[in-house]
């Protein structure tokens, strides 16, 4: 079994590529896409994809179907840039986590308006 060293080393090398080969994509349902990290399971046979999409939620839809449709691409990828094993499955989730952020900025600021105003 590889290291969480290691699992984490591959994952950031998964993001890396994945990162450059979405912007290749020729997918017109891609929108802009950004690869926050990529969770490798210790067999490194599967990989947990998180992205942000910029856009509607009709426009993340669509980003999301492109995405599920490239993932036997993107493996190719994958596996001609980095010599392992198995190539894993590739599964991608929208990262919620940047989504709560901008909330929580939207709050601050306009806390700080309405402070501003009293």
């Amino acid at each position: 079994m590889p290291s969480a060293k290691r699992t984490h080393r591959v994952g950031e090398e998964f993001r890396e590529i994945l990162a450059e080969e979405i912007l290749k994509l020729k997918d017109p349902r891609v929108g802009f896409v950004t690869v926050t990290h990529v969770d490798v399971a210790p067999d490194l046979k599967s990989a947990l994809v998180f992205y942000t999409a910029m856009g509607e939620e009709s426009e993340r839809k669509g980003t999301r179907a492109a995405l599920r449709s490239a993932s036997g691409h993107l493996r190719r990828v994958i596996g001609r840039e980095v010599r392992l094993k198995f190539l894993p499955q590739l599964e991608f989730r929208e990262d919620a986590s940047y989504e709560g952020a901008g909330r929580v900025e939207e709050l601050l600021k306009k806390l700080k308006e309405d402070h501003a105003e009293s």
